[in-house]
């Protein structure tokens, strides 16, 4: 039978799965290693669990374990080489309409930028303030304004 703190816990995951999965696959589009981030998250978030104060949101708060969780893992893994991935000639992300491949190339000119840079456009694009932005990645508002104007014409620029 699960505790009262399992029960938060897992109600919390329900709540923002989603919110983790997109930082997942903001660093990966590998399946396995989606999953093995979301579940690194998921021990992170529960290590830390009981020392959440709840000075910010609970978003907030998962939104900076994942991404510190897989920034860190990408740090990691570029130290370690690049791995040689097995393929099928599948791509389970491919899609023929017109909205899919500008969301894809969008995408791919991201996974291009900086890991800190990566994070805040992210962010940006989960319509997220300023303010929770810069709690997140740990810079304040207003560099969050100049960061995003400087990613947004490095994009364009792609």
């Amino acid at each position: 039978m699960m505790d009262e703190k399992e029960i938060q816990f897992s109600k919390m995951v329900r709540e923002h799965k989603s919110t983790i999965y997109t930082v997942c696959y903001m660093f990966s589009k590998d399946t396995d290693e989606v999953a093995d981030l979301f579940q690194n998250i998921l021990i992170k978030l529960w290590n830390g669990y009981d020392s959440f104060r709840g000075e910010s949101s609970a978003k907030t708060w998962i939104y900076r374990i994942a991404l510190n969780t897989c920034i860190s893992a990408d740090r990691k893994q570029k130290r370690q080489g690049e791995k040689v991935p097995l393929t099928m000639d599948i791509d389970p992300f491919a899609d023929t309409n017109d909205n899919a491949l500008q969301v894809k190339a969008l995408y791919d000119r991201i996974n291009k930028l900086g890991l800190i840079d990566r994070s805040i456009i992210l962010l940006w694009l989960e319509a997220m303030s300023y303010d929770e932005i810069g709690q997140i990645v740990g810079i304040s508002a207003k560099n969050v304004s100049v960061k995003l104007v400087r990613i947004k014409e490095q994009l364009m620029k792609m």
